[in-house]
């Protein structure tokens, strides 16, 4: 009983998790993937959107993503110098 308590605590301190979906760009590293996370910004002059992309290191413990598979991945602790994100799961395989 005390153990659920606490672990029901644990997950309202940490709150809710950030997630990003992008696709597998390289799977160059054992149990690593770099995934292209695209996005778009607002112009601050000018109002114009732009498409602006960066890369994201993610864990994957199984091996299980391919390169052009569509992914989501969730922030965790840092897990090396670049690595601070985990697979969540594979939306879409290619």
């Amino acid at each position: 009983m005390n153990q659920v308590a606490s672990q029901t605590s644990d997950t309202a301190t940490r709150g809710r998790r950030i997630s990003r979906t992008g696709k597998v760009v390289s799977k160059s590293g054992d149990k690593t993937i770099k995934v292209r996370y695209d996005y778009t910004v607002k112009h601050p002059k000018y109002g114009k959107y732009m498409r602006k992309s960066t890369f994201l290191h993610a864990h994957d413990a199984e091996n299980t993503a391919k390169m052009g598979d569509v992914v989501e991945v969730v922030d965790c602790r840092r897990l090396s110098k670049t690595k601070c994100w985990r697979l969540m799961k594979i939306i879409r395989s290619e």
